[in-house]
C-alpha cells in the first residue's frame, strides 16, 4: 500500500515538474527578447546626458545621505559622501565600508564576532537594492558601454552594459525614456533571470529635499518592487540622529 502511495506521489510530482517545464518553455519563447545591438557614439552620449539631466544627477552627487526600505525587508542608511552604509534586515544590522569590505555586525542590538559571509551578504543586498534606487545615476560608474537603440515606437532607448563591477558584471539594461529623458521603464538582460528583455517600470517619481529624483515603484507585472520610507538629507542631525551612526567603523 505504501509503495503504491509512494509511486503515486512520484508520478504526481513528475507531472507537476513537467507542467512547470512546459510553462517555462512557453514563457521563454513568448517573452524572451534578444539583446538589441544599438550604436555607440554621440547619440548614445547625448541620450545618457538627457537622462542624467532629467533625474537631476548633479543633485544626486550633492546629496550626502539617503535612507530607504527595499520591498519592506531591507532598510538602509547610505552615507554617499564617505561611501558607508548601514543595512538592516530581520534582527541583523551591518555597518559596512563597501570599498574595504570591513565593518561591524550586530544582532538584536549586540555586536557580533567578525563574519565575512555576513558582510558579503550585506554588500550584495546593498549593491542590488541601491541600483533600484538610483541605477540611472550609475551609468558613468565603471565605464559601461552605452548604445542608442532605435525602438519600434520611433523613439530611442539607452542600452547600458556593465562589463565590470557590481555583483553580476555583464548585465545589460535598456532604459526607456519619456520626452524629457525621465526613465519610464527598463528592460533587463541579467544573469539571474533566464528570460531576456523583461520590462520593469520606473514610476511614482518623488523629489528629495536635495533636488534629486527617485522612482519609488517598479512594476514587473508579477510583482511590485517598492521603495518606502525614502528620504535624503545633508547631515546626520537632519536625519534625526544625535551622533554619527558610522562612528564605530571609523575607529
Amino acid at each position: 500500500m505504501l509503495k503504491k502511495i509512494g509511486k503515486g506521489l512520484l508520478k504526481a510530482l513528475g507531472i507537476i515538474l513537467l507542467l512547470l517545464l512546459v510553462a517555462f518553455v512557453v514563457l521563454y519563447f513568448v517573452y524572451n527578447e534578444p539583446l538589441p545591438e544599438g550604436k555607440q557614439g554621440e547619440e548614445a552620449e547625448a541620450l545618457a546626458q538627457k537622462m542624467l539631466t532629467a533625474v537631476n544627477a548633479d543633485a544626486w552627487e550633492r546629496t550626502n545621505y539617503v535612507e530607504w526600505t527595499f520591498v519592506g525587508v531591507h532598510e538602509y542608511v547610505w552615507d554617499k559622501k564617505r561611501h558607508l552604509v548601514a543595512v538592516r534586515w530581520n534582527d541583523n544590522k551591518v555597518l559596512l565600508n563597501p570599498t574595504t569590505m570591513k565593518g561591524k555586525i550586530y544582532k538584536a542590538g549586540k555586536e557580533q564576532a567578525h563574519d565575512q559571509e555576513m558582510l558579503e551578504t550585506a554588500y550584495a543586498y546593498f549593491i542590488n537594492d541601491a541600483f533600484w534606487m538610483n541605477g540611472f545615476a550609475q551609468i558613468r560608474n565603471g565605464s559601461p558601454e552605452l548604445r542608442a537603440v532605435d525602438l519600434e515606437d520611433g523613439t530611442q532607448g539607452l542600452l547600458v552594459t556593465y562589463l565590470t563591477g557590481g555583483v553580476t558584471p555583464g548585465d545589460s539594461y535598456l532604459w526607456l525614456l519619456d520626452d524629457t529623458g525621465l526613465p519610464k521603464a527598463w528592460k533587463m538582460w541579467v544573469g539571474i533571470i533566464p528570460i531576456g528583455g523583461l520590462e520593469v517600470s520606473w514610476a511614482n517619481w518623488e523629489t528629495f529635499s536635495t533636488g534629486a529624483k527617485v522612482a519609488t515603484s517598479h512594476d514587473a507585472g508579477i510583482a511590485d518592487i517598492a521603495l518606502t520610507k525614502v528620504k535624503a538629507y545633508q547631515t546626520y542631525q537632519e536625519g534625526g540622529y544625535d551622533e554619527d551612526i558610522f562612528a564605530p567603523i571609523l575607529e
